[in-house]
């Protein structure tokens, strides 16, 4: 059980806490507002629900970017990968941040020049990585791309090469990775 804990949010923080859940519409942005409640972050959050002023509502939403479809990926933008297995939604899925990737030890660190990160962008070269949608709960455009078991073979000969000793025992615990997700931050 969690305590009840009173908190009074500005009209953008809580707009801010439904965009991240349930996007940037504001027929459903609205109608959260009227019912008083919202799950954000493993919390309920309830208020008494209110009838919001549409334009102030309208106001506060265009600060929220759209998603653009046409925007071409750009691995220099790219701050984390997202490794998922196979289903809808994946079963199983492993969060890589740039830095991690990055990381080296041991004895990989004196003798391999390369790391995995460039392996894993290496990934989003060709035609096959397509625009998926702009999340608000990560703020970012999501690209991603389908993988087939020779590159799935190909990253796992990579993360034994270039990651950590940590990271590889993580992606070992990743049953069968059958997509790679691009996070990369406006």
């Amino acid at each position: 059980m969690r305590p009840v804990v009173h908190q009074t949010f500005r009209a953008t923080e809580l707009v801010d806490m439904i965009v991240q859940v349930a996007g940037k519409d504001s027929r459903r942005v609205e109608k959260i507002v009227r019912a008083g409640t919202v799950v954000f972050r493993s919390y309920r959050y309830w208020w008494d629900g209110f009838e919001p002023d549409a334009a102030a509502l309208q106001e506060i939403l265009a600060t929220y970017p759209d998603a653009d479809p046409d925007k071409p990926f750009a691995p220099e933008r790219c701050s984390e990968v997202i490794l998922e297995s196979s289903g809808s939604p994946p079963r199983h899925s492993l969060r890589i941040t740039r830095d991690e990737a990055k990381k080296k030890s041991g004895v990989r660190a004196l003798f391999h020049s390369g790391n995995f990160w460039d392996a894993l962008i290496k990934l989003a070269a060709g035609s096959r990585l397509h625009y998926k949608e702009y999340s608000y709960a990560l703020r970012a455009d999501i690209y991603s791309r389908a993988l087939g078991a020779e590159e799935v073979a190909r990253l796992a000969s990579d993360a034994n090469q270039y990651a950590s000793r940590e990271l590889r025992v993580e992606l070992m615990g990743l049953p069968s990775v059958s997509q790679i997700v691009f996070v990369c931050p406006r």
